[in-house]
Protein backbone atom coordinates (compact mmCIF):
# COMPACT_ATOMS: atom_id res chain seq x y z
CA UNK A 1 0.00 0.00 0.00
CA UNK A 2 1.12 3.77 -0.92
CA UNK A 3 2.78 5.42 1.96
CA UNK A 4 1.34 8.85 1.59
CA UNK A 5 -1.47 10.51 -0.88
CA UNK A 6 0.94 11.75 -3.63
CA UNK A 7 1.57 7.66 -4.25
CA UNK A 8 -1.63 6.75 -3.89
CA UNK A 9 -2.61 9.76 -6.66
CA UNK A 10 0.67 8.78 -8.79
CA UNK A 11 -1.02 4.65 -8.48
CA UNK A 12 -3.66 5.64 -9.81
CA UNK A 13 -3.03 7.95 -12.37
CA UNK A 14 -0.48 4.99 -13.89
CA UNK A 15 -3.10 2.52 -13.61
CA UNK A 16 -5.64 4.88 -15.86
CA UNK A 17 -2.50 5.37 -18.07
CA UNK A 18 -2.65 9.04 -17.65
CA UNK A 19 0.52 11.37 -18.12
CA UNK A 20 1.02 13.88 -15.20
CA UNK A 21 -0.11 16.51 -18.06
CA UNK A 22 -3.28 14.38 -19.00
CA UNK A 23 -4.71 14.24 -15.27
CA UNK A 24 -3.34 18.02 -14.55
CA UNK A 25 -5.33 19.27 -17.20
CA UNK A 26 -8.63 16.90 -16.42
CA UNK A 27 -8.97 17.86 -12.27
CA UNK A 28 -7.93 21.33 -13.78
CA UNK A 29 -4.96 21.38 -11.11
CA UNK A 30 -1.41 22.74 -11.62
CA UNK A 31 0.65 20.11 -13.20
CA UNK A 32 3.69 21.09 -11.49
CA UNK A 33 2.07 21.48 -8.02
CA UNK A 34 0.42 17.51 -8.99
CA UNK A 35 4.28 16.84 -9.18
CA UNK A 36 5.20 18.11 -6.05
CA UNK A 37 2.44 15.72 -4.58
CA UNK A 38 3.12 12.91 -6.14
CA UNK A 39 6.95 13.44 -5.07
CA UNK A 40 6.21 14.06 -1.19
CA UNK A 41 7.76 17.39 -1.52
CA UNK A 42 3.81 18.89 -1.28
CA UNK A 43 2.65 16.38 1.49
CA UNK A 44 -0.49 18.39 2.85
CA UNK A 45 -2.55 19.41 -0.44
CA UNK A 46 -6.07 21.04 0.76
CA UNK A 47 -9.41 19.08 0.31
CA UNK A 48 -10.48 21.38 -3.05
CA UNK A 49 -7.45 19.78 -4.98
CA UNK A 50 -8.05 16.15 -3.40
CA UNK A 51 -11.72 16.25 -4.74
CA UNK A 52 -10.45 17.69 -8.15
CA UNK A 53 -7.95 14.42 -8.36
CA UNK A 54 -10.35 12.25 -7.00
CA UNK A 55 -13.02 13.23 -9.54
CA UNK A 56 -10.59 13.37 -12.24
CA UNK A 57 -9.36 10.01 -11.38
CA UNK A 58 -12.98 8.40 -11.18
CA UNK A 59 -11.98 7.11 -7.31
CA UNK A 60 -13.11 8.30 -3.99
CA UNK A 61 -11.93 10.75 -1.40
CA UNK A 62 -11.40 7.90 1.19
CA UNK A 63 -9.48 6.01 -1.46
CA UNK A 64 -6.93 8.80 -2.02
CA UNK A 65 -6.66 9.55 1.39
CA UNK A 66 -6.12 6.10 3.06
CA UNK A 67 -5.52 3.95 0.07
CA UNK A 68 -8.35 1.31 -0.58
CA UNK A 69 -12.08 0.62 -0.74
CA UNK A 70 -13.48 0.57 2.63
CA UNK A 71 -15.10 -3.68 2.30
CA UNK A 72 -18.38 -2.45 3.25
CA UNK A 73 -18.54 -0.24 0.06
CA UNK A 74 -19.43 -2.74 -2.87
CA UNK A 75 -21.48 -1.68 -6.11
CA UNK A 76 -23.44 -3.71 -8.01
CA UNK A 77 -21.60 -4.03 -11.52
CA UNK A 78 -24.41 -3.14 -13.45
CA UNK A 79 -24.95 -0.26 -11.09
CA UNK A 80 -21.51 0.90 -11.43
CA UNK A 81 -21.92 0.22 -16.03
CA UNK A 82 -24.97 2.62 -15.28
CA UNK A 83 -23.14 5.19 -13.59
CA UNK A 84 -19.99 5.04 -16.03
CA UNK A 85 -22.52 5.52 -18.67
CA UNK A 86 -23.99 8.36 -17.19
CA UNK A 87 -20.71 9.85 -16.74
CA UNK A 88 -19.43 9.11 -20.45
CA UNK A 89 -23.22 11.23 -21.52
CA UNK A 90 -21.64 14.26 -19.81
CA UNK A 91 -24.37 14.07 -16.95
CA UNK A 92 -23.03 16.65 -14.01
CA UNK A 93 -23.27 15.15 -10.64
CA UNK A 94 -25.67 17.81 -9.85
CA UNK A 95 -28.27 16.73 -12.22
CA UNK A 96 -28.09 13.23 -11.14
CA UNK A 97 -28.48 14.58 -7.45
CA UNK A 98 -31.60 16.34 -9.28
CA UNK A 99 -32.40 13.38 -11.03
CA UNK A 100 -32.58 11.50 -7.62
CA UNK A 101 -34.55 13.98 -5.61
CA UNK A 102 -37.15 14.03 -8.40
CA UNK A 103 -37.42 10.47 -7.91
CA UNK A 104 -37.87 10.99 -4.22
CA UNK A 105 -40.79 13.56 -4.83
CA UNK A 106 -42.50 11.72 -7.58
CA UNK A 107 -41.89 8.16 -4.86
CA UNK A 108 -43.55 10.66 -2.27
CA UNK A 109 -46.20 11.91 -4.25
CA UNK A 110 -47.42 8.29 -5.47
CA UNK A 111 -47.62 7.21 -1.59
CA UNK A 112 -49.52 10.42 -0.18
CA UNK A 113 -53.21 9.24 0.43
CA UNK A 114 -52.63 5.56 0.28
CA UNK A 115 -52.85 3.65 3.48
CA UNK A 116 -50.31 2.07 5.04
Amino acid sequence: MADHIGERIQKFRLEQELSLSELASKAEVAKSYLSNVERNIQSNPSIQFIEKVACALNVTIPMLLYGERPADQHLDPEWSLLVEEAMNSGISKQEFKSFLEFQKWKMKQSNDGKPE
